[in-house]
């Protein structure tokens, strides 16, 4: 059974920095490539970071390029998101997500490309 949590969560102030994590596990975790999304308040999931399966491959919205960092840790099966610069419009619930294309290196920048889906932790910013 595939499962993924998302930690690291919280309430922070415009300008802050917050590092989510997203552990796995039920699946070969080097065999996919790894996404973030978010959605927030009355709008659409969208698509945040993806990093290939050894991670030497990243895409980023131009929303969040140049603040946020993607990396995963393949020996502790988990992704991280390290968000810099934090801004008010960066308030939503973050999900991690599994690609669906078993070892490929793509990096999707579209929904319906992932599996695998974790539940959502959510990310609070005070202007």
């Amino acid at each position: 059974q595939v499962q993924l949590v998302e930690s690291g969560g919280g309430l922070v102030q415009a300008g802050g920095s917050l590092r989510l994590s997203c552990a796995t596990s039920g699946l070969s975790f080097t065999m996919y490539s790894m996404g973030w999304f978010r959605q927030a308040p009355g709008k659409e999931r969208e698509f945040v970071a993806a990093i290939s399966r050894s991670g030497g491959s990243t895409r980023y919205s131009d929303s969040v390029k140049g603040r946020f960092i993607i990396s995963r840790d393949n020996a502790k099966n988990t992704v991280y998101l390290q968000m810099n610069s934090l801004k008010p419009e960066d308030t939503a619930v973050y999900y991690c997500a599994v690609a669906s294309e078993w070892g490929s290196s793509r990096t999707p920048d579209v929904a319906n490309e992932y599996g695998y889906w974790g539940h959502g932790t959510e990310v609070s910013v005070s202007s």
